[in-house]
């Protein structure tokens, strides 16, 4: 019983420290009581969006929203870049240095969830922020509205960015951003999001690839005339045979998965159309590529032996990212500046309940008040933030707006994004960005250290190719 109540005073304790330490460094620090003046429009912001849960390519009220809060700050406002409806890019301040910080607004289809501890998808609705991008947008936008109002409090010189950057689930809005050359004299560019712990992330990811691959056939009978049809079902079927034989032969580290998103319309109606969706992973891009050449190469392959046609559409691409150890580091140590995250009573009951639903995982409650050291294992997931990464010295960072555990692109990440304990993680990911900024601002020989690192991790020969080739930007992949 001693040692239970000596424990129990240790964390109360412990948690007591950090608050105050979280709160006297906020008090000292005009930028972040700046961002903690905002904390009522930015939480109302994020459930606008959580409400909305607009998908790739159609964040049609999402962008226009974080935009209304940019130029009512006094940025301007470029809109519709690099072909995309809902991309923009916002600035403010003017000459060098130019820091760049990403906002991401799209949700994912098929987990509409209520922001409650059991499973609840909301009527009516079929998406939801299970990545928790509405966080992210609002986030960055108030970290870029708080370095804006530095520059203008010190006149100082130099632009802060927030590139508004659409279709990150599966739709590369960045590498379209990128190919348009709309980071080409950015200096840094700064980016977070959403997870279940705090943690700077300087680990690779994958490089990513994707396409619809269409077959067409000939529609018969398929009691009556089977011999006069060729299906595209088959053409599909045999495809996805070939690949997983593939999977055999391929880097150990690669990954490879698919939907069939068009089967047919009726058992006895031979097929006239299939479709089927792959994506395909590396860490390197170069290999990614020689894959997805044999992919193509499986699927001309299946409608030979099928003696259906197959066309294919690439939908997005993606490079890994590249790591830069002297931004992680600095932005470390603002993220132990700001410090975790604080929890009430009844966002504790929300968590312990539902902890319940998902597996143990390698951090439990309580972590979230605590910073994890810099992360640098791979990371076997993909993001379009890998083009901008090879473009300009990149670095992002996680703040706790999930409970511990969450997995990604759940129902239990929209519940916990659409109630404080996900606008409380928001907060903090604002002030890190806001502090990290301001210092890349003030101190060129934190530049000029980045952009070392990045030039000998690129080596002297890289070009810049995107994976998306020449084709404009899936408008529709998601309708």
């Amino acid at each position: 019983m001693i040692s239970k109540l000596h424990s129990c005073l240790f964390v109360l304790l412990g948690t007591c420290a950090l608050a105050v330490s979280s709160a006297a460094a906020a008090a000292d620090d005009p930028l972040l009581r700046f961002v903690e003046s905002r904390r009522a429009i930015d939480r109302s912001v994020a459930l606008e969006i959580w409400n909305w849960a607009e998908v790739g390519y159609q964040e049609e009220q999402t962008s226009a929203r974080l935009q209304k809060e940019l130029r009512d700050a006094g940025f301007s406002i470029r809109a519709g870049v690099a072909d995309m409806p809902t991309a923009f890019v916002a600035e403010y301040g003017s000459g060098k240095p130019v820091i760049a910080i990403l906002a991401e607004m799209d949700a994912l289809p098929g987990v509409s969830q209520a922001a409650v501890p059991e499973r609840s998808p909301l009527r009516g609705r079929i998406s939801g922020h299970a990545c928790g991008h509405h966080l992210f947008g609002t986030g960055s936008t108030s970290a870029g509205i708080a370095v804006k109002n530095w520059l203008l409090a010190n006149k100082r010189p130099g632009t802060i960015r927030v590139y508004g950057t659409p279709a990150e689930e599966g739709g590369a809005g960045k590498a379209y951003m990128v190919r348009a050359g709309l980071f080409d004299d950015v200096d840094i560019a700064l980016h977070w999001h959403a997870g279940d712990r705090n943690v700077v992330t300087n680990e690779p990811s994958l490089a990513n690839k994707s396409a619809k691959f269409r077959f067409t056939g000939v529609a018969a009978h398929a009691a009556g005339a089977p011999d006069r049809g060729r299906s595209a079902l088959d053409g599909v079927e045999a495809m996805n045979y070939m690949a997983n034989m593939m999977r055999e032969h391929m880097p150990d580290d690669a990954r490879l998965h698919y939907i069939i998103t068009r089967g047919g319309d009726a058992p006895n109606v031979v097929p006239e159309f299939a479709e089927v969706y792959y994506y395909v992973r590396h860490r390197n891009p170069m290999v990614m590529a020689e894959l997805f050449d044999r992919l193509v190469r499986i699927s001309e392959a299946a409608a030979m032996g099928t003696g259906t046609s197959v066309k294919h559409e690439v939908i997005h691409g993606a490079y890994s990212l590249l790591p830069n150890d002297s931004l992680a580091a600095l932005v470390d140590e603002k993220l132990r500046k700001v410090g975790g995250v604080q929890w009430d009573a009844s966002e504790q009951a929300f968590a312990a309940k539902i902890s319940t639903t998902f597996a143990k995982a390698d951090l439990g409650p309580g972590s979230e008040r605590d910073v994890q050291p810099i992360g640098s294992r791979m990371s076997f997931g993909s993001t379009d933030v890998g083009d901008v990464s090879w473009t300009v010295p990149t670095i992002g960072f996680r703040t706790a707006t999930w409970v511990p555990g969450t997995p990604g692109h759940s129902w239990q990440a929209v519940a916990a994004g659409g109630m404080s304990i996900g606008l409380k993680g928001m907060e903090n990911a604002s002030k890190v960005l806001a502090l990290t900024a301001v210092d890349l601002l003030s101190r060129p020989e934190l530049i000029s250290a980045a952009r070392a690192e990045f030039e000998r991790r690129r080596g002297p020969d890289y070009r810049y190719a995107s994976a998306v080739g020449d084709r404009a930007p899936p408008l529709d992949y998601r309708r």
